[in-house]
């Protein structure tokens, strides 16, 4: 009966046509890790062959999508503009390294400013900074450091940005492959940081004169929040990726404990993906769930917090680097042109598919 209705639904795409975007004849997708059918909706392209896109923002109708090259691509009704970044170091070259989060400022309409982190090296070493953008005709600009020589190493750079229903930065930093980094107050490798916009330290902080937020991090890529609450994705060590409830000042374990395993005084995730590999990355939320790109996991996959339950809803795609709500649509990137997946002639992508459909 399922493989009935695949079929009948790939009729209808194919009846149907396009309309503002090119639409996937995505139908059904075997899930190994479910030992189900996984149905598809309908998911149309809004833009592609970008080149590893990283974070997606959004202002009216127009996205700004960074790519990891160091790029930050205009779409506006489906037309592209690859923009260049003037940036004050050079971009290091490591794997996962680049220009990674981007965000938007609440008042860029005004003041056309945005925030970005990037991996930088010079003749100290490699190391990630957070700086403000100021956006110009067809290119942008760094403007201002706001901080500067996170340690890196070849991988977990962190990355996300994401501004806080308080109006404050968040930022999430990787232990540099620097394990017990992580559960020092004083380095700012695998943490979750916290700044006012301008770049000093908020009064409510949960450490004095400090920009932590939580540690104990391995490498977490995402954030969102839903009202209050904020929640974060998290890579494990081999498998045993996280999605964690985040408190001010908590400790999230690592390098200490992973997964299900517990310790006096360190917070458990919500969800884990025991000996399964997700990779999750950029977050979003809606109607009280968790969504999350995966990057090995190759899908969205849905969290749903009071059934306490998990499950893939987009899938067949390859790598998913980053999504995005906004209205009735849910936006999400691939990342298959990053050296580790199989891009086909068009990749990367941005899709959108309509909120109703994630089901």
């Amino acid at each position: 009966m399922l493989k009935l209705c695949s079929i009948l639904l790939s009729v209808i795409l194919l009846i149907s046509g396009c309309s503002l975007f090119e639409k996937e004849n995505l139908t059904s997708k075997d899930s190994l890790e479910d030992e189900a059918i996984v149905l598809q909706p309908e998911i149309e392209v809004v833009a592609e062959e970008l080149r590893v896109p990283w974070s997606i923002s959004k202002v009216n109708q127009v996205f700004y999508v960074s790519e990891r090259t160091g790029s930050i691509v205009k779409i506006d009704n489906g037309e592209m503009d690859r923009q260049q970044v003037e940036l004050e170091k050079p971009l290091a070259k490591a794997a996962e390294a680049g220009l990674l989060g981007f965000v938007l400022d609440p008042g860029f309409s005004d003041n056309q400013k945005a925030f970005a982190y990037y991996t930088y090296w010079n003749d100290q070493g490699q190391f990630n900074r957070v700086v403000v953008l100021r956006h110009e005709g067809n290119k942008w600009s760094e403007e201002r450091v706001l901080l500067d020589q996170i340690p890196s190493a070849a991988y977990h750079h962190g990355g996300r940005l994401k501004i806080g229903p308080d109006g404050k930065l968040y930022i999430t930093t990787g232990d540099a492959t620097t394990p017990e980094l992580s559960q020092d107050i004083k380095s700012l490798n695998g943490k979750i940081l916290r700044m006012n916009l301008e770049g000093s330290i908020p009064e409510d902080n949960p450490f004095e004169n400090s920009y932590v937020y939580s540690y104990g991090h391995r490498n977490p890529q995402g954030l969102v929040w839903i009202g209050n609450t904020l929640y974060a994705s998290e890579h494990g060590q081999s498998a045993h990726d996280e999605i964690n409830l985040i408190k001010p000042g908590a400790n999230y374990g690592w390098p200490l404990i992973e997964g299900n395993q517990s310790k006096t005084g360190m917070v458990t995730p919500l969800f884990q993906s025991g000996e399964e590999t997700w990779a999750p990355s950029g977050m979003a939320a809606h109607n009280g769930k968790l969504y999350a790109a995966t990057l090995r996991g190759s899908a969205v996959r849905e969290f749903d917090l009071d059934r306490k339950l998990t499950s893939p809803v987009l899938t067949g795609l390859g790598r998913i680097r980053d999504v995005f709500v906004d209205d009735e649509y849910f936006y999400f990137v691939s990342n298959n042109t990053d050296g580790r997946g199989n891009p086909d002639q068009k990749d990367d992508k941005l899709y959108r598919v309509l909120l109703t459909n994630l089901k």
